[in-house]
């Protein structure tokens, strides 16, 4: 049994925080929201999983001391926006715990990724990424789910795949933590693009091959960032990319399919009623391909469709008429 600190009481928070009650851990839960802290304490509920009944081994605090102290190591669940402040408010009390990133996307500002925000906040933090193909819905009811952990330390991915594997959930091991963490972040650009098609009712051709070509620019933006190839063919990269793009549960795939359906960007926002990570990801990636002088024609022309005002049937229509080329 191990004590266990998350950082963040959205969905993808709670949900690891299930799991991991249910391998028979003791989990404390920080939250920045009094009435959240209180819902799961003595409701045991959470206004994200409605269905789900939160484990006895739970608790919720608003405090980041009391929520670390004890703790043998943290999970960093919260939106990639928030990663930089949340962090300075409590990275006094991380001490050696490792931290684990289990947010996905950049800080928007810097370009940065969220390991080289942990890091130059405590140069001295032993940093993790855990990434893969997984909705919150599904881990929160014991799915079966597979996802990989990186790591530059030998005894930090020793440490998350002796915690988290169980019967529903196995964990693979990886030393590339650029490859992980970045294609975990631009997989929510092609899966908003995902819901955009289906939003003006595209077909499986195009799902089909809007995720082959979708991958091979996430896989070239990646490797310029320092992440290596074979790493985006894996569950950070495709696995995560397909669970996002073909499910309803997807945030970025429902914001996607809103704008589609004729939405505005704030309306998309509200109805979808959760932090869609997708948004800050596609400027970062547009203002990174053109630093890198990278040719990524669906983030140039999503960013188009939500920046620029192109409709988006004009917008398939500008990728299908693309000069002719070798895949």
């Amino acid at each position: 049994m191990s004590k266990i600190a998350i950082i963040g009481s959205g969905s993808w928070g709670v949900a690891l925080a299930t799991h991991l009650a249910r391998c028979g851990n003791q989990i404390k839960i920080w939250s920045f929201d009094q009435e959240e802290k209180r819902i799961i304490n003595e409701e045991k509920k959470c206004k994200f999983l409605p269905n789900l009944t939160i484990h006895e081994n739970i608790v919720c605090s608003n405090d980041f001391q009391e929520v670390i102290e004890e703790a043998e190591f943290i999970l960093h669940v919260t939106p990639s926006k928030f990663t930089r402040d949340t962090f300075k408010q409590y990275k006094q009390y991380v001490g050696n715990k490792s931290v684990i990133i289990c947010s996905k996307g950049f800080e928007k500002e810097s370009l940065k990724t969220l390991d080289e925000v942990i890091l130059e906040e405590l140069p001295t933090a032993k940093v993790g990424v855990l990434s893969g193909p997984s909705h919150a819905e599904e881990v929160s009811i014991a799915i079966p789910t597979v996802l990989v952990v990186a790591s530059k330390h030998e005894d930090v991915l020793k440490m998350v795949q002796d915690t988290f594997m169980c019967n529903e959930m196995r964990i693979y091991t990886s030393k590339d933590v650029k490859g992980v963490e970045i294609g975990g972040a631009l997989k929510n650009i092609i899966a908003f693009c995902a819901g955009v098609a289906a939003g003006i009712n595209l077909g499986d051709n195009t799902f089909a091959a809007l995720i082959t070509r979708g991958l091979n620019e996430l896989a070239r933006l990646g490797v310029v960032l320092g992440g290596e190839k074979e790493t985006f063919y894996g569950l950070s990269g495709l696995g995560d990319l397909i669970v996002t793009c073909l499910s309803e549960h997807s945030r970025n795939r429902r914001a996607g399919k809103l704008i589609g359906q004729g939405k505005t960007l704030e309306e998309a926002q509200k109805e979808v009623g959760m932090v869609i990570e997708s948004i800050d990801n596609i400027e970062v990636a547009y203002e990174l391909c053109k630093i890198h002088k990278i040719d990524m024609p669906i983030v140039e022309t999503v960013y188009k469709v939500i920046y620029e005002n192109l409709e988006p049937q004009e917008a398939v229509k500008k990728l299908m008429t693309r000069d002719k080329k070798s895949e």
